[in-house]
Parts: structure tokens; sequence; C-alpha cells
């Protein structure tokens, strides 16, 4: 595919002028998480009923070589990786994060609907605070999009995991946050510790509920296979103990989750859980559905599957009319999804 073993990691967003940017890892020669991967993009121009072709968009500043997880020739790889997108509503830009060799974080921006980019510039620095909790050695913002609160404070959600360099677990999330429209990064707090009954919290996603508080939804190896859940008031600190949601169940898997202008909450991930109780292990990646909440998500309904068969990581944005468009993986390709909530609550 265009010289591309597999595209990966799917985010999308809808700009404040209506264009779609569809993004998401190439990955050039492997499936792998680690490899020589770059960052594509396609935009659309009619509500993701057609796409422009796709464009490299990152990393474009100096190559930065090393794959810790190769033991041939992976010392000239350059992961580029989780790439983050935030609609800036008050400037009219996107903002857009991703890391290098999940070591290094980067920060760009478009002012014209992502036609152009900024070069990027290191955030790394945002993460160091997290230091005090968990001595990382692997960090990632997203996957997915990130979000702006009324006040115009762009949140992301990261994870960053403590073992050996290039080990993705054990793992933890929080967030980062910029008041400044995305010039300067903060880290935010710890969300999701790994302690308890929270085992490895990693991806994750957020949504602005509608009294302005932050929901973080947050994949984990956890045993009850459940996703964790936790609120705070500003999105970055005075979150609230994480608490499995037993409507959203968990089969190790990134999910989706956007709040629509009707009020209502989407939620998108493989509905699938381990083969029988007590089991252990997962449930597979299949049976992408999309449910709904109309209560700041405290219950999820209305679910419809999209795509019964092997399927993954997705993303969800809403079009200026309302009509929700989810970017998933489905098999080894990945498609874009368009509905509304009358065809979501139908029958």
């Amino acid at each position: 595919m265009n010289g591309v073993t597999r595209y990966r990691i799917p985010g999308i967003v809808v700009t404040a002028a209506g264009t779609v940017l569809a993004y998401c890892e190439a990955r050039t020669n492997t499936d792998k998480d680690w490899g020589e991967i770059e960052i594509h993009l396609r935009r659309s121009l009619d509500g993701g009923r057609t796409w422009l072709g796709p464009e490299r968009i990152a990393h474009r500043g100096p190559r930065i070589e090393g794959n810790p997880r190769s033991k041939t020739g992976g010392e000239h790889e350059q992961t580029v990786n989780n790439p983050v997108a935030i609609v800036d509503r008050h400037t009219g830009g996107v903002e857009f994060l991703y890391c290098v060799n999940y070591a290094r974080c980067f920060s760009m921006r478009s002012g014209d609907e992502g036609v152009t980019w900024t070069d990027p510039v290191e955030v790394t620095s945002s993460f160091e605070p997290f230091r005090t909790r968990y001595d990382w050695k692997v960090i990632a913002p997203g996957p997915g999009h990130g979000i702006q609160l009324k006040g115009g404070r762009l949140v992301v959600p990261i994870w960053l995991a403590y073992g050996g360099v290039g080990d993705h677990g054990p793992s933890a999330a929080g967030t980062v946050f910029s008041d400044d429209h995305g010039r300067t990064w903060q880290a935010g707090s710890i969300v999701m510790p790994n302690e308890g009954d929270f085992v490895c919290p990693n991806e994750s996603i957020l949504a602005p509920l509608s009294d302005g508080r932050v929901m973080m939804v947050s994949r984990s190896l956890s045993k009850p296979n459940r996703k964790l859940v936790a609120t705070s008031p500003d999105g970055a600190t005075d979150w609230t103990a994480p608490a499995f949601q037993p409507d959203l169940w968990e089969p190790v898997c990134m999910a989706g989750l956007v709040a629509h202008p009707s009020g209502a909450l989407l939620f998108s991930n493989p509905h699938t859980l381990p083969a029988g109780p007590d089991t252990g292990g997962r449930g597979k990646r299949r049976n992408l559905s999309v449910a709904l909440s109309r209560d700041d998500g405290r219950t999820w309904s209305a679910r419809k599957t999209l795509e019964p068969g092997p399927s993954a990581y997705s993303d969800l944005a809403v079009l200026p009319d309302g009509t929700v468009l989810c970017l998933y993986e489905s098999g080894r390709s990945i498609v874009c999804a368009r509905f509304d909530l009358a065809w979501l609550e139908s029958p």
C-alpha cells in the first residue's frame, strides 16, 4: 500500500471550518509498534465522503534513529508514533502532538486546515514532572485526539511506562495541557495509577461533560475486563478515583470517545469479553461497536455494530450537522463510517 506495510493507530478530527482530518501511523517495514514509522494524513472537504491523497506530516525534524526492540538494523529506524490532533476553536488552528521512539514528544501546528504544518517543537520536558511518581522510559500521547475546554485550555491524554528501555509496561496514564494555544505544554496529574486493582492503565481518551467536567476513559490489563473512568473539573487536577465502568467492555484495545452537540456521549470499541467467566485473558479484537450515553457516561445504551469481524483501534468525530464519523481499523485496513444518532438509537 504505497510502500507501507500497514496503516495503524487512527485518529480523526473536524476543524472549526468543517474540514475532516484523518491521520494514522504508516508502518513502512513491519506491522509492529517499533520500526520505520511515519505519520500520514488524509483530508476530506465533503464530510468524509471522499478523501484527498495521503501526505506524510511527521516527523520533519532531524532524524532520531534507534529502535531498542530490534536486534538487526534497528539502530537506523525512526519510530514516529501516537499522533494526536486537537482542534483549537478559539484560533481556528489545529495543534498536533506525536512522539519519536516512544521517548521524545513534539508539537506542531496548522493554521490552514491541515494543508501545511509548522516545524516541530520538542515538548518532552512537559513529561518530566511525572518522574516524581513514575521514572518513565516510554512516553506517548493519546492516541486518538485531544479536546479543548470552554475557557480555551487544550488537554491531551498521555501514558507512560517505567519498565525497561522500550518496554510498554508497567504503565500509568495522565494528561498534559496547554493554556496558550499549544505554544507550551504542562504536566497535569497521573489519573490512572498502576496500583491495586488497576493494572497497567495506558491508552486513554477524553471528552467534556455537560457540566464542564472532563471524563477520561482508559485501557488497562485489569481483571474485570472493563474500561477505567475518572473525571476532573479542569482536565489537569482533582481527578476522581478511577472506577470500572460496567457497560464499557475491555478487550485491551484503544477506544474512541466524543461529545455530541446534542449532549450525548459516543463511545467506540471492540465489544467483546473473554470466552467464559473467570477464564482470564481478554476478549478478541472484533465486533467494533458504538454506544451512546445521555447521562454523562453513567450508563451506556443504544449499542450498534459497525464491523462484526476483526476490528481494533478507533476514533470518533462529529461534523457541523451532527453526523458522526468513526475512523477505525477493520482487518488490516483503516475505514471511515458515517452515521447519525437516529441510526444509532433506532431499534
